[in-house]
C-alpha cells in the first residue's frame, strides 16, 4: 500500500464533496478492527462493546454538526461521547479513514488535530496543544501512524507517514516519515531502512503494530561506555598500571564491568 505525503491535501479528513459517506466510514472503521485487534470476534461485538469505535462514530457525527455551524450540539454530543467512552475527541478534530483507537481509556484529541488514514492510537494518548492562541495548535498525523500507550504529541507539529511513537514518549518536534520515536523528549531512534523489511509502517498482513520492538538508545550508550572502560582498563593492565577490581559498594557486583556489556549485547 502506498502512502501519501503528510503534507498532501487532507482528502477524506477535509469533509469536502469527495469525502466518503458516514456509513462508508463506519464500515471501514469496524473492518479495520479485525486487522489490528486479534480479540475481535464479530462485527456485532465490535459495534456494541468497543468504546474506541463508539467514540469515533460519535465524533464523526459531531464533526458534521461542527462544520455546519451547530457548535453547541456538536460539543454536547462530544461531551456525551466522553461520558460513555472515556475518550475525549473535540468535534473540530479531523479524522482520516480506518482510524482505530485500541482500548481508548484516557485518549484526548484536540480541536485542530488532523489524523491521516490508517492511524492507530492506544490508551492514554494525547494529541494536545501548547498555546492558548487560536488557530492551528494541535498535531497533524500522516497516514499509517502508530502511537503507543501513554504517549503525548504536543503542539502544531507534523508526524510523517508511518511514524511510530513508543509508549509514554513525549513528542514536541516534527518527525519525518517512516521513523520511530522514543523518549522524553522524543528522539528518532530508527529509520525504515535500519530495521529490515516490515520494520515500520505496513507489513505484508497490514499495519505493523510491533511498536514495542524499538531500540534502547540509553542502554546502547551505557553499553558503549562500559565497553570503552574495559578497553582502557585492559590497556592500563598491559602497561603494568594497577587497576582496582569491582567496586565494593555496589550491590550488583554480578552485573558490573564486562558483564554489563555482555548483557546489553544480548538484548
Amino acid at each position: 500500500m502506498n502512502s501519501a505525503p503528510a503534507t498532501a491535501p487532507l482528502d477524506s479528513r477535509s469533509g469536502g464533496n469527495d469525502a466518503p459517506g458516514l456509513f462508508t466510514l463506519l464500515r471501514e472503521d469496524v473492518a479495520c478492527v479485525f486487522q489490528r485487534d486479534p480479540a475481535a470476534r464479530s462485527r456485532f461485538e465490535v459495534l456494541t462493546t468497543y468504546p474506541g469505535v463508539h467514540a469515533i462514530l460519535l465524533q464523526r457525527l459531531a464533526h458534521r454538526l461542527w462544520r455546519a455551524g451547530l457548535r453547541y450540539p456538536a460539543r454536547l454530543l462530544s461531551w456525551f461521547a466522553r461520558l460513555v467512552t472515556n475518550i475525549d475527541i473535540h468535534p473540530g478534530a479531523t479524522l482520516g479513514r480506518r482510524f482505530f483507537i485500541d482500548h481508548g481509556a484516557g485518549v484526548v484529541i484536540g480541536e485542530t488535530a488532523e489524523i491521516g488514514d490508517d492511524c492507530t492510537l492506544y490508551h492514554g494518548v494525547t494529541l494536545g496543544g501548547t498555546t492558548w492562541n487560536k488557530g492551528k495548535r494541535h498535531p497533524t498525523l500522516g497516514h499509517g501512524v502508530v502511537i503507543g500507550a501513554g504517549a503525548k504529541v504536543l503542539g502544531a507539529i507534523t508526524l510523517g507517514d508511518q511514524v511510530r511513537v513508543g509508549a509514554h514518549s513525549v513528542v514536541v518536534k516534527d518527525v519525518p516519515a517512516r521513523r520511530t520515536v522514543v523518549g522524553i523528549p522524543g528522539r528518532v531512534v530508527l529509520r525504515s531502512d535500519e530495521g529490515g523489511p516490515g520494520a515500520l509502517g505496513y507489513s505484508v498482513d497490514g499495519i505493523n503494530l510491533d511498536h514495542h520492538l524499538i531500540p534502547d538508545p540509553v542502554g546502547r550508550a551505557i553499553a558503549c561506555l562500559m565497553e570503552r572502560i574495559e578497553v582502557l582498563e585492559q590497556a592500563l593492565r598491559t602497561r603494568g598500571e594497577p587497576v582496582e577490581g569491582q567496586c565494593g559498594v555496589c550491590e550488583a557486583d554480578d552485573l558490573c564491568g564486562a558483564q554489563v556489556v555482555q548483557t546489553m549485547k544480548k538484548r
